[in-house]
């Protein structure tokens, strides 16, 4: 017979569901644990080919960084984090470590989710709780209804209304981010096919 000696927090039951599932990622969104399979090859495609864009627009000169998959710690609960598929930091992002391998918000000037299985939490979980955390971009490559998403600027916790992009057309990448340009919607969906 087994005896619980004390019960796990979610931190710790994060971890232990991490380890048993490698390649998976593992947030926890308003206290809950929230698990997305390995992503597909157009989706990391999308990551690299957005990726590699910001970064010949003159990310780095502007002090910027690319980096996927890095975490960004939530305010919205006591172990909260989120994993987005694609940030865009400032150059000093690395002293404005929370912990668990979580970075502060203020240094994000955007994130990109790609939509995968669990779509739902990309296009409405993370709209709200990136809006309260207080992110100035965020972009949501939707491959569940084929369009792309651009929320910016949040007020009071809250993104206005996205502006929506289809096949055919290009998403202006905000000022705010600190670079110019403009990403096909083609590739923000397919990745680089």
């Amino acid at each position: 017979m087994a005896v619980i000696e004390r019960e796990m927090t979610i931190e710790e039951a994060a971890d232990r569901v991490s380890s048993w599932l490698p390649g998976h990622r593992v947030e926890i969104l308003r206290g809950s644990i929230i698990v997305t399979p390995p992503p597909d090859g157009p989706h990391q495609g999308t990551i690299f080919e957005v990726g590699y864009e910001i970064q010949r627009a003159g990310a780095k000169e502007a002090g910027l960084r690319v980096r996927p998959g890095i975490g960004l710690w939530l305010p919205t609960g006591r172990a909260d984090y989120a994993i987005p598929d694609l940030s865009v930091v400032e150059a000093d992002y690395a002293d404005a470590l929370v912990g668990k391998n979580c970075y502060s918000p203020h240094v994000f000037r955007m994130v990109l989710e790609v939509t995968s299985s669990n779509w739902t939490e990309d296009t409405a979980n993370k709209v709200e709780i990136y809006a309260e955390t207080g992110i100035p971009v965020y972009l949501v490559a939707d491959r569940k209804h084929d369009e792309v998403l651009l929320y910016v600027n949040p007020v009071d916790g809250k993104y206005p209304d996205p502006l929506r992009y289809k096949r055919g057309q290009s998403v202006p990448v905000p000022e705010s981010v600190g670079v110019s340009l403009d990403l096909p919607v083609d590739t923000l969906l397919d990745g680089d096919d």
